[in-house]
């Protein structure tokens, strides 16, 4: 197994604590008269009331469950419709409950009957339909864990996504979605060295192809989803490196750390930023192999990194300049001083410090995949605990919840000072020159 932290059990996501209960109880006239005579029997009426509210709050709840269940149930035999439309209907609803929710236990029974859907809807569906396909099987692998389940998933779809991503002809939309696919259900689910070893090759000889020759100076051409599917494909390489064992990743910094660099020079502005963000990466494992790591081309690389930071070509969109300077400067700070920006993620009553590449790579691909409802499976899917070190689940009760969340009136103090604290701060360094008459 690549990685040695993963347990070898059956994961389950665990529940999150479930929303306090309010009593409300209706004040009548003979209710008031006995608050009158009797303090006790107030108290204990009131008591019974309150535990009542949430006995029928439970049952609401209960009832909510069943209804979502149900919701799901029908989504999964949508699936296997013969409407192309109620198919992709079904498999958006699965993807978005998947994102937003753990649901081990009631995928647990039903993981082989939608894995044989998935499996159809890649083999003969087109373009969009095998996208969704692919997002959802990745998620269905996450939600399965490091398990035996989840390696069953992965393992019995592997080819199939292997035979996609390859396939010049197959839908470009298609082959991102199974590129993305390979390199998280890989990293979540293979079971041996060889499996990881297999991904790897196929995902490099996808982003290989945008690499330049040595002594070429003109970037290799593509169009722009042939671009975004060499983006996928290098992040998903670069998140398999994580787990790679210490001779493997000597072999990866000898044939792949002179090539990396010169995709820099895509006129893809995502697909130089992962290229950027991937050296970096490598940098940080060849120096936890090897202190005293040394790189020949270190002045050049530098010099191109620093080239990128400083980037204020007018042809490049104004978005993509701001973007590619703040991601090449940290890149660039990490290379010559060997200082990662660290980034706080809250979730709940939690905080995680994504303070290396390694962690930041693994951060970012499951919140690519997850979308908003990473928060909630930080705090409740045990795979994403472990993964990141967080212990298990915390079980909050309904006055810690209440006392996690601040109120809106809160929220707007808050964001007014900080937007007046950012004005000023922006105002000593922006630039004011006086209008030329």
């Amino acid at each position: 197994m690549p990685r040695s932290r993963r347990a070898h059990g059956a994961r389950r996501g665990g529940r999150g604590a479930r929303s306090s209960a309010k009593a409300e109880s209706p004040a009548s006239d003979d209710e008031t008269a006995s608050e009158v005579l009797s303090h006790y029997s107030s108290a204990s009426e009131s008591t019974s009331v309150a535990e009542e509210g949430t006995g029928s709050e439970a049952v609401d709840e209960q009832a909510q469950q069943e209804a979502e269940e149900d919701k799901l149930k029908e989504c999964i035999d949508h699936v296997s419709d013969k409407s192309t439309k109620t198919r992709q209907a079904a498999l958006e609803s699965l993807r978005l409950a998947f994102s937003s929710k753990t649901l081990y236990d009631f995928l647990l029974e039903r993981r082989l009957t939608l894995t044989d859907s998935l499996e159809k809807c890649l083999k003969k569906g087109k373009g969009d339909e095998q996208s969704l396909a692919a997002s959802v099987l990745t998620l269905l692998c996450l939600q399965m864990g490091s398990g035996p389940e989840g390696e069953e998933v992965f393992r019995s779809l592997k080819p199939l996504l292997i035979g996609i991503l390859t396939d010049s002809s197959a839908s470009p939309v298609a082959r991102q979605s199974c590129a993305t696919a390979l390199g998280v259900c890989c990293y979540v689910a293979a079971a041996d060295v060889e499996d990881l070893a297999s991904c790897l090759a196929c995902l490099e000889g996808i982003f290989g192809t945008s690499c330049l020759e040595e002594g070429s100076s003109v970037p290799a051409h593509h169009s722009p989803l042939l671009q975004t599917l060499h983006c996928c494909a290098l992040q998903s390489w670069s998140l398999l490196l994580t787990i790679c064992p210490s001779s493997q990743i000597r072999q990866i910094l000898d044939n792949h750390l002179p090539k990396l660099p010169l995709l820099l020079s895509s006129e893809d502005v995502n697909l130089r930023i992962v290229a950027g963000e991937t050296v970096a990466l490598l940098f940080e494992l060849a120096h936890e192999l090897e202190e005293e790591f040394f790189y020949a081309d270190t002045d050049l690389l530098c010099a191109k990194l620093k080239a990128l930071a400083t980037d204020s070509n007018k042809y490049r969109a104004k978005t993509d300049r701001r973007k590619q300077r703040s991601i090449f400067r940290d890149v660039l700070r990490f290379i010559e001083n060997g200082e990662c920006h660290a980034e706080s993620i809250k979730f709940g009553l939690e905080c995680m410090y994504v303070d290396s590449w390694v962690r930041r790579r693994v951060y970012h691909a499951f919140k690519e995949l997850l979308g908003s409802g990473v928060r909630h499976h930080l705090q409740n899917n045990e795979l994403l605990r472990e993964i990141f070190a967080l212990g298990p689940p915390l079980a909050l009760d309904a006055v810690a919840l209440k006392a996690s969340k601040i109120s809106r009136f809160e929220k707007h103090l808050y964001n007014s000072a900080a937007f007046k604290a950012r004005t000023k701060a922006r105002s000593r360094v922006r630039d004011k020159r006086a209008d030329v008459l």
